[in-house]
């Protein structure tokens, strides 16, 4: 086994880890919210999730201005592996919050500023990844998909904030406001764990993503020149 495979793994279990005890924190060592009761602690992966997904997406966003800019393949299969992170960690954000409203807010789904905001967010990206599967040219997919990427971040920053601009069903952020959180210290440190662990994941899923994406780069570069010969 190479360094890398290993570092990999390393990777992986330490994420692993660190979710187990998160989720055993926040599920079952703190106590419930004293208004909310028990349904509270579904905020140890919500609020996890979509922060994961943040930078995720602020990895498309950058990574896609570099493409751009620089026109190298590298930066492409960064944010495409990256995106698709994103997608599916919005995609947990959006259950997650689902099942949190319904005991809170008597209703599964309701088109709140920010619920609409996080559900755009996650069908742009997702439309990311479907223009990407689709293109008939891969570099020509690669072009409008960064633009897309890039357009599509400005998204982000009108959801975190759609909570102050307009009145909303979903309550204020708790951890990222201006003053410091707000929540009880001890729901920070489930809070932080899963959060690391939630990252740790992610960049193992990112590592792993951008091997099998220079590896399709690879091969179509192969068959490029088969056909080139042919």
């Amino acid at each position: 086994m190479g360094r890398g495979a290993l570092a990999t793994r390393v990777l992986g279990g330490a994420a692993g880890l660190l979710l187990a005890t998160g989720l055993y924190l926040g599920l079952v060592a703190v106590p419930p919210d004293a208004v909310q009761g028990d349904v509270q602690r579904i905020m140890y992966v919500h609020v996890p999730s979509i922060v994961t997904a943040y930078i995720a997406f602020f990895v498309v966003f950058c990574t896609s201005i570099l493409y751009l800019w620089k026109r190298d393949l590298r930066f492409d299969a960064l944010a495409v592996s990256s995106a698709e992170i994103g997608v599916v960690f919005t995609g947990i954000t959006l259950a997650t919050g689902m099942i949190w409203g319904k005991p809170t807010w008597g209703v599964w789904w309701t088109w709140d500023a920010r619920l609409t905001l996080t559900a755009i967010l996650f069908t742009i990206y997702a439309g990311y990844l479907m223009l990407r599967a689709f293109a008939e040219e891969p570099l020509a997919g690669a072009r409008y998909g960064a633009v897309l990427a890039i357009l599509g971040f400005l998204d982000i920053p009108l959801n975190h904030l759609a909570v102050y601009w307009w009145r909303t069903l979903h309550q204020p952020s708790s951890i990222l406001r201006p003053g410091g959180p707000s929540v009880a210290p001890a729901m920070l440190l489930p809070l932080a764990v899963t959060f690391a662990g939630l990252a740790l994941l992610s960049t193992y899923f990112l590592v792993e993503r951008i091997r099998l994406e220079r590896l399709r780069h690879r091969t179509a570069e192969v068959r490029l020149k088969r056909g080139r010969r042919g």
